[in-house]
Formats: structure tokens, C-alpha cells, sequence
């Protein structure tokens, strides 16, 4: 028996996986255990859960793979900040080298073997791996690894080559998050917001935008670093960047204006077009039908599309938790690889429901010692009255909090952890946003789509299992609650085969209303993660506007709810100071 575990830890998004025996078996991320949105810490929770999970022990674990070299982090984090970590101990702390190894020994009370796998190489390997193509390009982007903001690989049978490198300070994620900071919104967290924004507005501009960079006709650009202040100030840009936009940067939480929406779509266009550039590069170097993708950048869904769409791939397959997170799947990836003599690939991934699930039992039980048990009405072992007693209540217009089966891996929820609604409804979107998400109206919701009757609503020639593209609505159907300003959609394909109590679902609403399509949307309220078991399902339900919650065969109305609604926030306890740690310096980005 084979038993590799990947670590990614110490920056953000920690998150733990384990490979036995060439298959991916459980992964998860910390933050849905310590309730820390973005923890960073060594992820001892994830660690438990992923062992208990393969049926293995400590004992068992054949080497542990650290998603970074701390060697070579540490070389970059001295040349940028020296002057800053001599007068700080909480960074000196932060960028010790032997932190991860101390750690992982410590934490995790593991004292076996340990192999340290390049940032990047990580990333790659963590969507080549799992792609189930038998050779590939790859490309990979995000902010910045030890030193390589950006890579080109090759990769075939077991072998991964990474050839070219872009370094930092030069970086398309740093550029991003500078004008994500410009804008107001928490760098190394909003930048999705700025990619929602971005169809508001108008890339009137993207000639400025592009003066902040150069790029060669190879695989190489450089950032204007006159621009910035990443490398040794407090925030991502400089002054300069300001006379260049000829406005003052936005205050976080005010009003956004057309300035800002236009700024926001001058910067995804800059994106989108020198993506495609450096993709047509690597394309004319390498040539091949398939395209991997990983890096924060690469949960940019709409770059993702135009890729696919534009590009000189056949075949796109992006990493589902692309950013830190899935740093852990490739580095565990890499040491089985390492280790693997027979040339056997590992499995390709399927799905990414790889976290804890609760049995009916266990629902029940929790249930039942709260004050929500005299309401909860117990659907044992009727799926199928479950599933037409939820589908008509989204029918008639209720929101519904839907819990079941193992927790998503990565940023989506994709039917496990969900909150569900009628699409049709053009109240819906406002009601969410303003009542239960408690986020901004201009950010919009996705569609989970029977797989079968895509092509009927959307303009989709392929399958989207993980949300990383968006596409145009085609649906002869009004959507307003799914349907962006410029008419996309971010879709969410659903099999049969492979989520089959929320196809049941979505089956049987389109039975009831001639739509096969449900608005899918992480069950969290902002600034927490999304919830992992039934406690945390319940206080979201209790303290937000959801009408339903469904927790495997239990189904709770919100109408039914009990009078002794303050018993009921008391004994799931207060909103503790876990809700979300938000940085002190939430506007430029950290390199420790």
C-alpha cells in the first residue's frame, strides 16, 4: 500500500489531501474546520479527517509532500523585505524556513519522510495529474510561488517538464490584485469581484492598463514597477498609478461608480488578451489538443472561456480548487510520481465531493437535542419524497439551504454544500444578496444545469462540472436571477452518474416548471466559509433569511420554526471572533 499526503500551508488557504494507491481519496480545506475564511495554518483538522477517511494511519503515510520549497521562498521573501523583517517578529517568525518541516513534525506528529515540491510544480502537477490526458501543455499563474509568478510546461506518461519561467516581481496575478487593491476591494480575496464587476462597465481604460506591463512575443512580460509599491510599501500601487487613472483609488465599501466599473473591465480585458497570447505561444512551441491550468489566475473563469473558446486548444481541463488549496493534490501528486515504477497514472479526477459527510444518524441526532427537532420532518429513506417535497418548495419561490453527501473541495459548491433557488424569479438575486449572502447586488449568481439539457440554455459544447467557465444564456426561458449583465452565466453541469441525489433534484423541478436549471450558491454567509457539518448548516439557517433547510433526509421549514428562537441561537452559541480574520494590511498583498 502507497500512501502520499500533500500539505499546502503557511500562506493561505491551507488544505490537506491523501493518495492511496494511485487514487485521490479525501481532501479538504482547513478553513471549513477552524471556521478561519483563508486559514493559513497547518491544516491539523484536514490532516485528521483526510487519514480517517483512506482507512489509514500515521504509521502508514509512505512520505508527506510540502506544496513549496521554504528554501527558496525564504531567498525571495529576504530580497523583498528585508528592511520590514528586521523590525518585525511576528514576519521573522512567519518566513523561517524550517517553520513547514517543525510543523508538519509537530502539528501533525508526523516523522517520516518529507519532500519539498516547487510552488509551481505543484500547481502544474496538480491539474496534468488529474486531467486524465495522456499528454499535455501546461500553464500555470498566480501572484508569485518562491520566485515564478508565471510557468510553461510540457508533460506526458508521468513526466512533467516545466521549461519557462516568468519571476517576480513580474506577475500577472500581483497586476490584477494591484488594481483589485486600487479599486477597494481585499487583495488575495476579491479579485473574483473585480472579474463580476468587469461587464458593467466599458474597456475605455485598457490602453492605460496595458501601459502598467509589457509582453515579448515569447513567454515573458514585465510589470512597470513605477506603477507599483508591492515589493516594499503598504499598498500594491504607487502614486504614479493614480495620475495614470487620473482618480484617487476607491474607499473600500463606497459607492462604486462607472469609473470603477470601467477601470474593473479595462483590467479583465488586459488580462483576457495577454492569457491568449502567451497560450498561442506555448501552443506554437508545443504543440497539443489539450491545455492544463492552474494558479490563483486561473479560477478566472471568464479568461477560462475565452481560452477555450479562442485558443488553440481542443481540450481545457482547469484544476477545480486552482488556487493555494489545490497546491496540496499536486505536491502529493508529484512524490507519487516520484515513487511510481510500473508507469501507472494516477486516476483522473471525477468529482471533488473528497470532504466529510454526515449519515442520517448523525443529522438526526444533532437535530433532535436542538429545539429544530420538534419542527424537522424526517424523510427515512424516501429520497424521493424528499426530493418532491424540496422541488416544490423552490417552486414556490423558497430559498433552500441543501446539505448532503461529502463537502466540495476548492472555492465552488456544487450541490453538497448549497443554497439553492428558483432562477425565474427576477426578485431572487436581490433576495439572496441582500438577505442571506449580505454581499454586493453586482455580483452574480450560477446555474446548476441538468447535463443533459445544457445545450438548451446555454451556449456550452462541453461539459462544466466545476463552474470554471462562463458561457452566454440561449435559454428560451427569462433567468434573470442566473444571468449576468452581458448575458453569461457561470454553469455548473450536473451528471446523473455522478451527483445523483441533486440530478434527482433538478429532475424534478424541471418536472414541475419546465426548468432544468436551479441558482447554485455556496452555503455560507459572507466572510464565512462555507459550512461543513449540520451545526454549522444550522446556525446559517437560523441566523440568515434561508426558508428551508435540508440536511440529508431531514427537512426543516422556516415557517415551522419553533418559538424558542433565542434557545435556539443560544445553544449554537454566539458569532465568535472565528467569523473572519480580515488583515490589517487587507489592501496589499503578503508575501510572508
Amino acid at each position: 500500500m502507497s500512501v502520499f499526503v500533500g500539505v499546502s500551508a503557511h500562506y493561505h488557504d491551507s488544505a490537506c489531501c491523501v493518495i492511496k494507491d494511485g487514487k485521490l481519496i479525501s481532501a479538504a480545506d482547513e478553513e471549513r474546520f477552524s471556521r478561519l475564511k483563508h486559514d493559513s495554518a497547518i491544516p491539523a483538522n484536514a490532516f485528521r479527517y483526510c487519514l480517517r477517511e483512506a482507512k489509514v494511519s500515521i504509521q502508514d503515510i509512505t512520505a508527506i509532500a510540502y506544496y513549496e520549497d521554504p528554501n527558496k521562498k525564504f531567498a525571495r521573501q529576504l530580497w523583498a523585505g528585508l528592511p520590514d523583517i528586521l523590525y518585525r517578529p511576528d514576519a521573522r517568525f512567519r518566513i523561517d524556513p524550517n517553520r513547514a518541516e517543525r510543523e508538519i513534525r509537530q502539528a501533525l506528529g508526523y516523522e517520516g519522510p518529507i519532500e519539498f515540491v516547487d510552488h509551481h510544480l505543484s500547481h502544474a502537477a496538480s491539474a496534468y495529474y488529474f486531467s486524465g490526458f495522456p499528454e499535455a501543455d501546461i500553464l500555470t499563474v498566480d501572484g508569485v510561488g518562491e520566485w515564478a509568478t508565471t510557468t510553461y510546461g510540457r508533460a506526458e506518461g508521468n513526466a512533467v517538464d516545466l521549461f519557462e519561467e516568468v519571476t517576480f516581481p513580474n506577475s500577472l496575478g500581483l497586476l490584477y490584485s494591484a488594481v483589485t487593491a486600487y479599486l477597494g476591494f481585499d487583495v488575495n480575496d476579491a479579485e473574483y469581484k473585480v472579474m463580476g464587476l468587469a461587464p458593467y462597465g466599458t474597456p475605455r481604460y485598457l490602453d492605460k492598463i496595458q501601459q502598467l506591463f509589457a509582453s515579448s512575443s515569447d513567454g515573458q512580460y514585465r510589470l512597470d514597477l513605477s506603477y507599483f509599491d508591492f515589493v516594499s510599501g503598504d499598498r500594491m500601487f504607487s502614486d504614479k498609478l493614480c495620475e495614470l487613472l487620473g482618480k484617487p483609488p476607491r474607499v473600500p465599501e463606497s459607492d462604486i461608480d462607472q469609473f470603477h466599473t470601467d477601470i474593473a473591465s479595462s483590467l479583465q480585458k488586459a488580462l483576457e488578451g495577454v492569457l491568449l497570447e502567451k497560450v498561442r505561444y506555448l501552443h506554437d512551441k508545443y504543440p497539443s489538443e489539450h491545455l492544463c491550468m492552474a494558479g490563483g489566475v486561473a479560477l478566472n473563469c471568464v479568461a477560462n472561456a475565452r481560452i477555450h473558446r479562442e485558443g488553440p486548444f481542443k481540450h481545457l481541463f482547469v484544476q477545480p480548487a486552482a488556487s493555494d488549496s489545490g497546491g496540496s493534490l499536486g505536491a502529493a501528486a508529484v512524490a507519487w510520481a516520484r515513487h511510481a515504477k510500473d508507469g501507472s497514472r494516477l486516476h483522473p479526477l471525477t468529482h471533488v465531493y473528497l470532504g466529510p459527510s454526515f449519515s442520517n444518524l448523525q443529522v438526526q441526532q444533532i437535530v433532535d437535542a436542538s429545539p429544530l427537532g420538534k419542527v424537522a420532518t424526517y424523510f427515512r429513506g424516501d429520497e424521493a419524497g424528499l426530493v418532491e417535497a424540496t422541488a416544490a418548495r423552490l417552486a414556490d419561490g423558497k430559498v433552500v439551504g441543501w446539505f448532503h453527501g461529502r463537502m466540495e473541495f476548492g472555492p465552488r459548491a456544487l450541490g453538497s454544500r448549497s443554497i439553492l433557488a428558483d432562477p425565474r424569479r427576477p426578485e431572487m438575486r436581490d433576495r439572496i444578496n441582500a438577505l442571506v449572502k449580505m454581499r454586493e447586488a453586482f455580483r452574480p449568481f450560477a446555474p446548476a444545469v441538468l447535463e443533459e439539457k445544457m445545450s438548451d440554455h446555454f451556449d456550452l459544447r462541453h461539459t462544466s462540472p466545476y463552474m470554471l467557465e462562463t458561457c452566454q444564456v440561449t435559454s428560451k426561458l427569462d433567468l434573470p436571477a442566473i444571468t449576468h449583465v452581458d448575458g453569461s452565466a457561470r454553469v455548473q453541469t450536473v451528471n446523473r452518474n455522478v451527483s445523483p441525489r441533486f440530478h434527482a433534484l433538478l429532475t424534478e423541478f424541471d418536472r414541475l416548471t419546465d426548468c432544468p436549471i436551479l441558482l447554485n450558491t455556496s452555503f455560507n454567509l459572507r466572510g464565512d466559509a462555507i459550512v461543513m457539518d449540520p451545526i454549522h448548516a444550522m446556525w446559517c439557517f437560523v441566523i440568515s433569511n434561508i426558508d428551508v433547510l435540508v440536511m440529508e433526509d431531514c427537512l426543516i421549514d422556516r415557517s415551522e420554526r419553533p418559538t424558542a428562537w433565542t434557545e435556539i441561537i443560544e445553544m449554537l452559541g454566539v458569532r465568535n471572533a472565528k467569523k473572519r480574520q480580515v488583515s490589517e494590511r487587507a489592501n496589499v498583498y503578503s508575501f510572508l
